[in-house]
């Protein structure tokens, strides 16, 4: 008896499943874009960024966001485009293989499928942020699964003896042998020439600014209003604040970017660098009722407890590093295994107060997001900041202390 499926590969289910592939395509596109500037340029935001729960860089930038260091937008792009081909090239009426098709797409849909649960279950259940070109490529996934399946006319199990006859007829035709080549010199191509996650270890360094474009910011610096009320400088020519938020990807960028010149400036001083926590939660933050980082004054709190052992920077250092796997609980283990504290609830409701109170001055001197520097009672724009121009800035501000 002939197996007959639910749309078949009819002139509809053609058309659904390459729209739902160009969708997936334009999500994954983007994705991919905002990714690549994401790792190359410190300063840039997603525009897909709209709050600390919606939020597109968090998935980007977390351990989900890669799979053996290629970008999980990139996976993307390349099974859209896959569809896209079969649908529109291998579909056609003329084609032979049109009668298998939908299996081949089907097939390679049920692993789209297993993946996106994956990552929706990391980004929903994990980080607790909500995507929205994620979600895009999840409901096309999702489309293309179902059309597919509905489009094939034959069981799955007959799939494997078919192969064959449609490599032969692949091999046989021009356009689509050289339609496959170009598909898998572009992917090729594009894991080569994707840049890395940055390295912990080997900062890059620190490359100042020539006279011209110290010229250009020194302008642009003397028309930034200061904060009011002033924050006091406790004794310091030049007081670098910055507001960060340990379960926030700018800032574990920010917190890397900035060795370099924290170590620069180390023996100085006349230079202070202050972390000042402004976790996105509202349990700690009242700039940030509706913030989803439910760890984050947790994590703020075993930093101020760690003061105390003296070993707050390795606090510091280890929950940036760990950041993607914060819980309450594991922060609470790590304050007493890395920051030596040993009754992490007996000090915490102390410690808030301490959060609590960096928070405040954030939200009085208007950080809205995070990290954002607060420099000599100048705020800058919020953001990872050129370590170059920021370095710029504190040679200016110590010439013109003196």
């Amino acid at each position: 008896m002939k197996y007959t499926g639910l749309f078949d590969m009819t002139k509809l289910s053609r058309t659904l499943l390459m729209v739902f592939a160009a969708l997936g395509l334009g999500a994954a596109s983007t994705s991919s874009y905002v990714h690549y500037h994401l790792l190359t340029d410190p300063s840039y935001s997603s525009f897909c960024d709209i709050n600390a729960t919606v939020n597109c860089t968090q998935a980007y930038l977390s351990s989900y966001g890669s799979l053996w260091g290629i970008p999980v937008a990139l996976f993307g792009v390349f099974f859209f485009t896959l569809v896209l081909l079969l649908a529109g090239v291998a579909g056609r009426t003329s084609s032979p293989a049109r009668d298998a098709v939908p299996a081949y797409i089907f097939a390679i849909s049920t692993v789209g499928l297993a993946f996106i649960l994956y990552l929706g279950w990391a980004s929903y259940v994990q980080l607790k942020t909500f995507c929205m070109l994620c979600a895009v490529t999840y409901v096309s996934v999702i489309g293309i699964f179902i059309v597919s399946g509905g489009a094939t006319t034959f069981p799955m199990t007959t799939l494997p003896r078919r192969v064959p006859r449609d490599l032969r007829a692949l091999v046989s035709s021009p356009i689509a042998l050289v339609l496959a080549l170009l598909f898998v010199g572009g992917a090729g191509t594009a894991i080569a020439s994707f840049p890395g996650e940055p390295s912990r270890q080997s900062p890059a360094p620190l490359v100042p600014l020539n006279e011209q474009q110290r010229a250009e910011i020194a302008k642009w610096w003397d028309l930034q209003p200061k904060v009011d009320p002033p924050i006091p400088m406790d004794g310091a020519k030049v007081a670098v604040l910055i507001f960060s938020d340990f379960q926030c990807p700018h800032c574990r960028k920010a917190h890397e970017e900035y060795r370099s010149l924290i170590a620069k400036y180390a023996s100085n001083p006349q230079v202070r660098f202050v972390l000042k926590h402004f976790p996105l939660e509202g349990e700690c933050n009242p700039f940030a009722p509706q913030g989803g980082h439910s760890s984050s004054c947790e994590a703020a709190a075993a930093v101020v407890q760690a003061r105390q052992t003296g070993k707050a920077e390795k606090m510091t250092d280890w929950l940036f590093d760990n950041q993607d796997s914060l819980t309450p609980s594991g922060v609470r283990v790590a304050a007493h295994d890395i920051g030596g504290v040993a009754d992490f609830n007996g000090g915490y409701a102390e410690a808030l107060k301490d959060v609590t109170a960096d928070a405040n001055l954030g939200g009085r001197v208007g950080v809205t997001s995070t990290p954002t520097i607060v420099l000599n009672n100048r705020k800058l724009p919020a953001g990872v900041v050129d370590p170059a121009a920021l370095d710029a800035l504190i040679d200016l501000e110590l010439k013109r202390s003196k």
